[in-house]
């Protein structure tokens, strides 16, 4: 435990509520939780709350990500969408 007298953190609490919860429920509870978070994120959020996320995030990985890494993605969804259309 984190802290003394047998106090743990909110950290470690949160961590080991989350491996319970993890035990007791399958893929299908994670998928339904995540499809109502975004439904009710959608409804409280507008267009331009996304482009500036999508903004933001496009920045992150451009600075995270050389060259290279946008040819290689670039080839793969090329061959991706080749081997859809045949």
């Amino acid at each position: 435990m984190a802290r003394g007298k047998g106090k743990m953190s909110r950290e470690e609490a949160g961590r080991l509520g989350g491996q319970a919860t993890s035990k007791n429920h399958g893929k299908e509870f994670y998928q339904e939780i995540g499809q109502k978070g975004g439904e009710a994120t959608s409804r409280n959020h507008d267009k331009e709350f996304y482009q500036e996320i999508g903004q933001k995030g496009g920045e992150a990985t451009s600075e995270k990500y050389d060259k290279e890494f946008y040819r290689e993605i670039g080839r793969k969804g090329g061959e991706a969408r080749n081997n859809n259309n045949e």
